[in-house]
């Protein structure tokens, strides 16, 4: 909701920011409209203006996750650097985040894990992001080598995806080491391919 000067409203942020928070730290289920609206410091009659429901609100929270990712791999490959290097750049965001302090998966797979069925609004918000994510490497595998980009894209995906799930549960640093070499290598058989 914006105010009579197109600006979002304050209240809104201060509770999207506040679920973002809270939503990724110690899950989607496990937090009460009634902590998010004590925290973010704004009446129910507030948050049900802003959000008709929880779902809307969880929806929203990854609908910015996706929007914060896009902009991020946006920016990347808004460079014009080569195909190969755009795709460097992208997995060594993705494990400058598995890095990150704070860090407790992918906020995507956990809110898939928490709502499994596939036509629930938050499973398709996942779906979405996902296939986004994918037609993006997808497309930038494209542009090396002729083999077709879709199984490298696969393994690209659930190369992250794996790397995203255990970032969080023990060192990251040797995850995101193997992570960036799966990638190397995938990016190594592309490029030979195409030389042969």
């Amino acid at each position: 909701m914006t105010n009579a000067h197109g600006q979002v409203s304050e209240a809104r942020s201060r509770l999207l920011a506040t679920a973002t928070r809270i939503f990724y730290a110690e899950g989607i289920h496990a937090v009460g409209v009634d902590r998010i609206v004590a925290e973010a410091k704004v009446t129910r009659a507030t948050l049900y203006r802003h959000f008709p429901g929880k779902d809307d609100l969880i929806v929203s929270y990854l609908r910015e996750a996706d929007r914060a990712i896009r902009s991020q791999v946006d920016t990347i490959v808004g460079r014009g650097m080569p195909a190969p290097d755009a795709l460097r750049a992208v997995a060594g965001s993705i494990a400058d985040g598995i890095r990150s302090p704070g860090f407790r998966g992918c906020a995507f797979l956990n809110a898939a894990a928490e709502y499994p069925d596939p036509a629930h609004p938050v499973h398709q918000a996942v779906l979405a992001h996902r296939r986004w994510f994918s037609r993006t490497i997808t497309e930038l595998l494209g542009r090396i080598g002729d083999a077709p980009a879709e199984p490298a894209a696969r393994h690209v995906v659930m190369l992250r995806d794996g790397a995203m799930a255990t970032g969080c549960l023990s060192d990251p640093e040797p995850i995101c080491e193997t992570f960036l070499e799966g990638v190397e290598s995938l990016l190594r058989q592309r490029t030979a391919g195409a030389g042969s």
